[in-house]
């Protein structure tokens, strides 16, 4: 198991596979961007967000915890990768975004960004900043825990 400081002081590597859940550091050329891999997936996010680990993988793309420099918040990074391949996709996205960037309620996940592509005609990736919580909604669903108010 990867000792506590690999975790939160990711280290750049460029020999590693990036299959871990830890973020391996690669080259970027992206000016105001840093490029990171987590489970064989390529995160080109901004320079103020620190990766710490891959939390999570779905239909729609993979998320990572990470550490926003400027504010010293942890946040969670969902990368939606290709995002207008499909146009059901597509719309399913902005639909979140669109909701859930006008939802203001303690139950519901708050955007905290939402990261600009580095031009229009490379825009193919969709990156969502949320607060960071400690679990999700399907973990809930399947846990055999009685829900409470709390949950």
């Amino acid at each position: 198991m990867a000792s506590t400081q690999q975790q939160t002081q990711p280290q750049p590597s460029s020999s590693a596979s990036g299959s871990s859940n830890i973020p391996v550091r690669k080259e970027c050329t992206v000016p105001g961007k840093t490029c990171w891999v987590l489970w064989r997936t390529n995160f080109e996010i901004d320079e103020k967000y620190t990766p710490i680990k891959a939390i999570g993988k779905g239909a729609y793309g993979v998320v990572c915890s990470a550490k926003n420099a400027v504010s010293g918040e942890k946040v969670a990074i969902k990368k939606i990768g290709n995002a207008f391949e499909n146009l059901t996709d597509a719309r399913r996205t902005l639909r979140e975004i669109k909701l859930l960037r006008h939802l203001r309620h303690d139950n519901i996940i708050a955007v905290r960004d939402i990261m600009k592509p580095p031009s229009k005609d490379k825009f193919n990736d969709v990156y969502l900043v949320y607060e960071l919580m400690d679990t999700d909604l399907h973990q809930i669903i399947r846990s055999s825990q009685a829900l409470t108010n709390e949950h």
